[in-house]
């Protein structure tokens, strides 16, 4: 591996409870990067993804990174947490973008866009050894072939939302938690597996983060993603008191009574069916 990871390493250090959870975070901001890992951040994603995502989500507020090989390597030299690099996807990704995310220090690669179990096959050939390789479930085609690509060894499994409600065309993006589709491809995964992102647990719109929460549960999820609505939530707070606390109430929806996990499951549903699924300039359950 690049920098000798350790398997369990994006997870050993948000274990509560005997519940081990790791939360990531897309930045190149070392300053940031430099509070949020002392807190309990256990991954960085520098992203490369941009190649066709415009023209993909042209109707979506997502975000499209302009990161570089420079940002990856100011990341990688800023921290010892490990760090990864989201790839462009199959058909526009290349071997020379594997070998520079490689060369400036990348833990892992994360491949979205999968679509056939070729796709993930040939970045694994590839690496090799030299670092890990994750990849996003946000096609039919992925999610149909779920059983094979569970049969390779990944580094992780993140359920891509947005792309994979846009072509289903979904009344909204987070019609597949509710709907049996992203429960159904969990059980073909023994790797980390994670869905949607998290911000404060008492905010987020238009889903309340608390109702994502127990859902991530309820599914034995091991990851998610802090949203750019985290960063802007806790603007002027502290990261070393609201990290830990976020990572509290993850443990303490893992134990949750079985009404409980229903009762939440129900209002998950309920807010999905209420949400129209227009995104507007400021949402803040944008999936990365």
């Amino acid at each position: 591996m690049a920098s000798g990871v350790d398997s369990h390493r994006l997870r050993r250090k948000g274990v509560t409870n005997g519940w081990s959870f790791g939360l990531l975070l897309f930045s190149t901001d070392t300053e940031l990067i430099q509070r949020a890992v002392p807190a309990g951040v256990t991954g960085i994603v520098v992203d490369w993804e941009r190649a066709g995502k415009e023209g993909r989500q042209s109707q979506a507020d997502t975000q499209i990174s302009p990161n570089t090989a420079e940002d990856l390597r100011r990341v990688r030299a800023a921290t010892s947490a490990p760090v990864i690099c989201r790839i462009n996807g199959p058909g526009f990704t290349s071997e020379r973008e594997v070998e520079q995310a490689i060369a400036a220090g990348a833990d892992e690669l994360l491949l979205p866009m999968v679509q056939s179990l070729q796709d993930v096959t040939a970045v694994l050939r590839q690496v090799g050894s030299r670092c890990r390789v994750g990849i996003m479930l946000e096609t039919i085609r992925a999610v149909e072939s779920a059983r094979e690509l569970g049969g390779l060894p990944l580094a992780r499994i993140y359920v891509g939302l947005n792309d994979l409600g846009l072509q289903r065309g979904t009344p909204n993006i987070f019609t597949a938690l509710v709907d049996g589709t992203v429960e159904g491809v969990r059980e073909f995964f023994d790797c980390p597996f994670g869905v949607a992102g998290l911000t404060l647990p008492e905010l987020g719109t238009p889903i309340p983060c608390r109702l994502l929460i127990g859902e991530m549960a309820r599914l034995k999820c091991d990851f998610s993603v802090l949203r750019r609505s985290f960063l802007r939530d806790t603007v002027g707070l502290d990261l070393t008191r609201e990290i830990p606390r976020l990572q509290q109430v993850l443990a303490a929806a893992n134990k949750r009574n079985l009404v409980d996990v229903l009762k939440d499951r129900v209002g998950l549903q309920a807010a999905v069916a209420a949400w129209d699924g227009v995104v507007v300039a400021d949402q803040a359950t944008r999936d990365p």
